[in-house]
């Protein structure tokens, strides 16, 4: 299964920076892993055109065969145990997943009706500097599941 996190902007927390790391070096044990980080450079100060940017970036990144899922707040909440399943699915389909952090407006509508599902880490709004890190280690947690290491405690 090949996934791939594409995410806009650096991350300008060192540690947030040094966890995801660890969380991609992990993750390469169980799937093809690729991190694209698009640094959109508007000039725009309003917010409805730095999204349309960022939007037309991420678009270009994306094949019509890819299962696109936003990392967005509106998006569904389910439990590790679930999500650990949910990418079993994925495994078995033998989908293309590609996950998208947006930047700190959040997403044009073209991206959302790009998107083939939306995922909430919480109902509380993360900052997209520390949400490379979170879906990092909700990604390990879900793999660690799927193959019953000693990572998750139910």
């Amino acid at each position: 299964m090949n996934i791939s996190l594409i995410r806009i902007g650096k991350l300008h927390l060192d540690f947030a920076q040094d966890g995801f790391l660890e969380y991609q070096k992990r993750l390469k044990h169980y799937c093809k892993f690729n991190d694209e980080l698009l640094l959109v450079n508007s000039k725009s100060k309003d917010p409805e055109q730095i999204k349309k940017a960022e939007a037309e970036a991420i678009l270009k990144k994306i094949s019509s065969s890819d299962y696109v899922v936003l990392l967005d707040e509106k998006g569904k909440s389910i439990n590790s145990i679930k999500w650990a399943r949910q990418i079993e699915q994925f495994q078995i389909q033998n989908t293309n997943l590609v996950f998208v952090i947006g930047g700190a407006y959040g997403f044009d509508e073209t991206v959302y009706k790009r998107a083939n599902a939306m995922l909430s880490f919480s109902a509380f709004t993360f900052s997209h500097q520390l949400m490379p890190l979170l879906f990092g280690e909700q990604f390990y947690r879900a793999f660690t599941i799927i193959k019953g290491e000693p990572y998750h405690h139910s």
